[in-house]
């Protein structure tokens, strides 16, 4: 027998049935600015939104089809790495394009819409712009839809060039971009302030131009 290699063969065997657990990102954290991030420890901040996670990256304790739905391997450990978030506003023709290559790729990602005057701020405050559609890929920041670059971005991130999702895997629905504000929350839970009435005070024309999205 030999001491040595039954040593070897042993500290094999553990790293085997450890690999999994060190691999695997167990929760998935959204922040209040609709960060997402990956992580195989449990947050202790309770601002923070957690969802567990099953063995393939989809959130434990969904229903349908898609929660039973394993992603392979490699795909998992990119998604966990890079995470992909798709900020995007309606009728806009190069959100469409943007959207449809993603899927096309079967790039998993979310997508966050500014549909109104409160999105375009939350945009602007998370992203430093108004103009759509933005990819978020990890720390990468691509403005504006342009094939090429979104595709060469996504193969330094790893992500495969043809998609490997397994069927019956569903894309999460878009959400809301806009996001409520702690002041609002105080200002509406405050007792109501009966006051004297005053007259009316002339209102300034509102300008239409401002504040909008740039496609």
């Amino acid at each position: 027998m030999n001491p040595v290699a039954d040593l070897c063969r042993l500290a094999l065997g553990v790293v085997a049935l450890a690999l999994p657990v060190l691999v695997q990102a167990q929760f998935k954290v959204v922040a209040p600015d609709g960060t997402v991030t990956y992580t195989d420890r449990q947050p202790v901040d309770r601002g923070l939104k957690v969802q567990p996670l099953r063995r393939d990256g989809s959130a434990a304790g969904g229903s349908g089809a898609a929660a039973a739905v394993e992603l392979p391997f490699a795909l998992r450990s990119v998604v966990a790495r890079y995470p992909v978030t798709l900020y995007t506003a309606p009728n806009c023709a190069a959100c469409d394009s943007a959207r449809a290559a993603l899927r096309a790729r079967g790039v998993p990602h979310t997508e966050r819409v500014a549909s109104d005057d409160d999105g375009v701020r939350e945009l602007r405050r998370l992203e430093q712009t108004t103009e759509v559609p933005v990819l978020r890929l990890g720390r990468q920041q691509l403005v504006g839809y342009a094939a090429d670059e979104w595709q060469s971005t996504l193969d330094a991130a790893g992500y495969p060039r043809s998609s490997v999702l397994p069927t019956g895997w569903r894309q999460p629905a878009p959400e809301p971009l806009a996001v409520a504000r702690q002041e609002d929350a105080a200002a509406a839970a405050a007792p109501a302030v009966v006051a004297r009435p005053t007259p009316p005070s002339p209102v300034a024309p509102a300008n239409p131009g401002a504040g909008g999205i740039r496609f």
